[in-house]
């Protein structure tokens, strides 16, 4: 039973985990991974500072030992010499008291010397203890640099990724059906060239039928009466009609083409004649002739 649930708890873990990778922003992931690096950096730091403390507590207190050895080893010095004058002088009283003094001082000596090994080795194993750090420290402000120097690059490639997502689910949406109520771009050209189609067909025949070749035959009859409307309204004004305007313009050309010839010249000999070039016999003027 206990092997069974503790199966069950692991599935369960695993699927829990896929449908929290699958649904999860990958920004915030990043941004949440940028954030525990710097914390891990800022502890190693915290760390580090604490090894390089306790390398410089370690010489404080060896310089410490070796001042108070001097000092010391000058006591039982001066104390050795104080013994020998008094035992000089005979005064074994005072001698008793400075060699007494001076071994004292050589006690204490032996003591700090033993100090001052011990605080030796242990400052040999906090200097490297310390450069170790200092050197974790350095290499791991370099990964964290090249983080986030990665961070923007990946930021930039996910901005991309996601527009290009986009891109695709919108093509797609144009040739992918998206529901049952939702036509494609396809169906909805397809439909409508189809009814266009229809309707220029329809117009074909409408164009061909005998109603539209009695409306174009009636639209030119009013055209014709609009025509020698306008004639009649022209002949009233005075003005040529429109038909006679062509030709008055054709007869000036001629006769400046006349005017500009040399003499003799065959100007105009294969034109029609017009009323201008009429013959004298064709005319209605009368002549003074009898008749």
């Amino acid at each position: 039973m206990i092997k069974l649930m503790k199966r069950w708890w692991a599935y369960t873990t695993a699927r829990l985990t896929g449908r929290f990778e699958d649904t999860a922003d990958p920004k915030v992931q990043l941004e949440q991974a940028i954030t525990e690096a710097q914390d891990q950096h800022r502890r190693l730091k915290e760390q580090a500072a604490n090894v390089i403390a306790n390398q410089k507590q370690t010489e404080m207190r060896l310089s410490r030992a070796l001042e108070d050895f001097e000092k010391v080893n000058g006591n039982a010095r001066q104390a050795v010499l104080m013994a020998d004058e008094a035992s000089k002088v005979g005064n074994h009283e005072k001698m008793g008291e400075y060699t007494s003094a001076a071994e004292a001082f050589a006690n204490r000596m032996i003591g700090l010397e033993r100090e001052i090994e011990d605080l030796k080795a242990l400052h040999q194993q906090s200097s490297q203890a310390s450069e170790q750090a200092r050197t974790a420290v350095s290499q791991n402000s370099t990964l964290l640099q090249r983080k986030l120097s990665e961070r923007q690059k990946l930021l930039g490639q996910l901005d991309q990724a996601n527009m290009q997502d986009r891109m695709n689910k919108a093509m797609a949406s144009l040739s992918e059906t998206v529901g049952e109520d939702v036509p494609t771009f396809e169906q909805i050209r397809e439909k409508i060239e189809t009814r266009y189609a229809k309707a220029k067909g329809m117009a074909e025949l409408s164009e061909t039928s005998v109603e539209s070749k009695m409306l174009e035959i009636e639209q030119a009859a009013r055209n014709s009466e609009a025509k020698g409307r306008l004639d009649e309204i022209r002949s009233q004004l005075g003005l040529p009609a429109a038909g006679t305007v062509g030709a008055a313009e054709l007869q000036s050309k001629i006769q400046e083409l006349k005017d500009s010839a040399p003499e003799g010249a065959p100007v105009g000999a294969d034109e029609p004649a017009t009323e201008a070039t009429a013959s004298p016999a064709d005319s209605s003027v009368p002549t003074d002739e009898p008749s």
